[in-house]
């Protein structure tokens, strides 16, 4: 258990840092802002929404009202209530404020929407049946609480994965809804249909703890609020201006929250962008910042329109694609920067080409002297960057993947080469150990150990102990199947890897193994981009003539060492590029199915839709002097090759803007038609399974070590730490059968026993 925001809470304000008469700022901090940012700056009092698109200066309009509200005295810093979506923002608005009015404010609440009800709850937890003192519970305490409860349901947790479970509640307690405003079909048949119930016996588990997840913080808040007017009445009294970031980020229970608190003097400010809206699936309503003036009557708002960051083509290009959203309150972004260049649209006939072509125009940027920093290829899906990091460690181009782990970094792609490795080199113990129990298969520690000792004692690799463990009595009965069943598989990879196309194999392994049934059964978010990681992997080994040769190749690239600082090429998702600017913007990958995502399509229609549609906004507006998006007429899924066709995204850019060179005959505007049924998941046919085979019979010949010859002989007394005392009956190289005095008769391994004597 962690909490990260266990701090002294006093409710008396500090001591105030604002004199009265002493002039705390010159009237010059308002210089420098357009017309516009003043106005949204000094709109002081009632509800006010401030529609900031992109690259408009909104953290600067944030910094510098709240800096006006204190140097025009109209609150004290402790009557302040700002709100942020990072600590990091946090400081920095901290920081800057405190630049401007000369003085650090202190006593006002500043911080996350978490931290600030955490705050809140420290003081009032009785209330809600916690002790001030909780504690908060970080994920892996929460799935380990919620396994249990699904153990004592007897609720089938491979059916219903923990993971899923909790899923579902987190999404309630993100709308703001505990246990008793649900009803038990609100659950569907998750969990049997007992997922409301969990959900309850969770809380009460909590309560019991002592403690609370992220969510209570917030949904604890609300209970408070709702169900004791004279501690909202509290709240209201103190904070007189309240601040949001990001409104467009808020999820249902945040809106509820600051609507609570705003009732009192209803001076509640938020500043978002409803089209960089992008994180719905993770709870995030963009409804909050549509439905502002019908919830806030008398509402102000002010669109923030000048762009500082982008040329005009960029922008035009930008706001002719999130037009065609319905779901806005619209503005157009506008810049007194110049046109630029045209926004870039390049057809490529496959994914390997259109890496080829980006990493070709990125050495063109370093030869004209262009920061590598000032470059970032911006991509839908974490599978993508594999192509391109491929690439520049061919050209030798320094790159870093900004907000995630290089391809062959990642766990899955990891424990995947794992198992490639044992079939290539049965000895690799550091791989065979990674994925002996992945996905679990009840191989525990006591098994490793026992398998340790048994490689310690003869010289042999880990998974060599492992079938002669297979062959006497020290592990049990289910789990000595268990692990055999796994050694003939690796028997009968090994034996397919001369003749099968390494493709084929890893989708086999992958199968049989049941590596990909884990995560098809995992419900977190990541899960499925490890699957599509999964695939592209496949995708890499198919540009290799043999299966030695990929190891050897991600051997040499897990050997690059990656400078932590210097000047490197940025490669990152859209979803990690928010709130960051390049001079120069690659965006690939721009074809139907992929971006469009399916995935986003199918789960929830038009709304998904749109949301990819702000994807692309946000992708378009990183770029500060240019911007090239890319498309490619093939791309290789799961090691198959896989017709695309252009994003319709393509087709809604306006051509006035655009500098169009695209392949298969697809222009800028020529409208769109429905792709092809989308690839999903692995493909049905696969090589039939073959009776097991041995390591002795495998066409990869592996020649079996010797078994050293035992020092023990028929009628010796020996000690074994399991099964006690017993007498040799027969010996097979190093394997003993041995009638023990008390478990009857046994074959064991040599290793494993002492004569009795010196036991004794």
């Amino acid at each position: 258990m962690s909490d990260p925001f266990a701090f002294e809470d006093s409710y008396e304000p500090a001591p105030q840092p604002l004199r009265a008469g002493v002039p705390l700022a010159p009237p010059a901090y308002l210089d420098g802002l357009n017309p516009i940012q003043r106005e949204a700056v000094e709109a002081q009092d009632g509800p006010v929404l401030v529609l900031a698109g992109a690259g408009t200066g909104k953290t600067r309009v944030l910094t510098t009202r709240l800096a006006h509200l204190l140097v025009t005295r109209r609150a004290s810093p402790w009557q302040l209530l700002a709100v942020t979506f990072t600590n990091k923002a946090a400081r920095e608005m901290r920081d800057r404020v405190a630049a401007l009015v000369g003085t650090p404010a202190e006593g006002w609440w500043l911080g996350t929407f978490h931290a600030l009800a955490a705050r809140i709850l420290r003081r009032h937890a009785e209330l809600v049946g916690l002790k001030s003192n909780f504690s908060i519970l970080d994920t892996d305490d929460q799935l380990r609480l919620i396994k249990q409860l699904l153990e004592a349901e007897n609720v089938d947790s491979k059916k219903w994965p923990a993971r899923m479970v909790l899923g579902v509640i987190e999404r309630w307690k993100d709308r703001g809804l505990t246990p008793d405003k649900l009803e038990a079909k609100d659950g569907g048949t998750v969990a049997g249909g007992r997922v409301v119930a969990l959900y309850a016996a969770y809380q009460e588990r909590l309560k019991t703890l002592n403690a609370c997840d992220f969510g209570d913080l917030l949904l604890h808040n609300l209970v408070l609020f709702q169900g004791h007017a004279d501690i909202l009445g509290e709240y209201h009294r103190r904070f007189r201006y309240i601040l949001v970031d990001e409104y467009q980020d808020t999820n249902v229970a945040q809106y509820l929250w600051l609507r609570l608190l705003a009732q009192g003097h209803r001076n509640l400010c938020c500043v978002g962008d409803e089209d960089q809206s992008i994180y719905g699936w993770r709870g995030a309503e963009i409804g909050n910042i549509l439905r502002f003036e019908h919830d806030f009557p008398g509402a102000r708002i002010i669109r923030l329109e000048q762009n500082y960051r982008s040329t005009g083509h960029i922008l035009a290009s930008a706001s002719g694609l999130i037009a065609h959203n319905k779901g806005r309150l619209g503005k157009t972004l506008w810049t007194g920067a110049g046109d630029g260049e045209q926004v870039r649209v390049r057809g490529h006939w496959d994914a390997d080409e259109e890496a080829r072509w980006i990493g070709d125009e990125i050495e063109a940027l370093q030869r004209a002297r262009v920061p590598l920093r000032q470059i970032a290829i911006l991509v839908r899906a974490g599978f993508q960057t594999r192509e391109f990091e491929d690439r520049f460690l061919t050209l030798g181009l320094p790159y870093r993947v900004v907000g995630g782990l290089r391809f062959y970094e990642r766990q899955e792609i990891r424990d995947a080469i794992a198992y490639l490795r044992v079939i290539v080199q049965p000895d690799d113990d550091l791989a065979f150990e990674r994925i002996v129990n992945l996905p679990k298969r009840g191989i525990g520690p006591a098994a490793l150990q026992m398998i340790n000792q048994v490689a310690r004692a003869q010289g042999i690799g880990q998974a060599e102990a492992a079938w002669r463990l297979t062959e006497t009595d020290e592990l049990k009965p289910k789990l000595r199947r268990t692990m055999r069943g796994l050694m003939e598989d690796f028997a009968r990879w090994r034996a397919l890897a001369p003749t099968l196309p390494q493709t084929e194999l890893v989708r086999l392994v992958l199968d049989e193994s049941g590596y990909t049934r884990m995560w098809q059964d995992d419900k977190s978010p990541e899960a499925p981009g490890r699957l599509e990681n999964l695939k592209e992997l496949v995708t890499a080994m198919a540009e290799f003539e043999n299966l030695q040769g990929f190891l050897e190749h991600v051997a040499l690239v897990m050997d690059t060492a990656e400078k932590p600082d210097g000047d490197m090429v940025s490669v990152m998702t859209l979803h990690g590029a928010k709130g960051l600017e390049f001079d120069h913007v690659f965006l690939p990958g721009w074809e139907e199915g992929l971006f469009p995502n399916q995935r986003a399509l199918e789960d929830t229609g038009i709304a998904g839709l749109e949301e990819e549609r702000r994807l692309a906004y946000v992708g378009l507006t990183r770029a500060r002097k240019s911007a090239t998006v890319c498309h490619a007429s093939r791309r290789r899924i799961f090691g198959n090759w896989m017709d695309a066709i252009p994003s319709r995204f393509l087709g809604e850019l306006p051509a006035d803007h655009i500098d169009d060179a695209p392949a298969a005959g697809f222009s800028v505007g020529a409208g769109f038609r429905e792709p092809p049924a989308p690839f999903v998941g692995f493909p049905a046919a696969r090589p039939p399974r073959q009776p097991p085979r041995t390591i002795e019979g495998a066409a990869w010949e592996v020649a079996p070590r010797p078994r050293p010859a035992t020092a023990y002989r028929p009628g010796a007394r020996v000690f074994h730490q399991k099964f006690g005392t017993g007498t040799v009956l027969a010996v097979d190289q190093d394997k003993l059968e041995i009638a023990f005095d008390h478990a009857g008769t046994k074959k064991v391994i040599d290793s494993f026993v002492t004569p009795a004597e010196r036991a004794g």
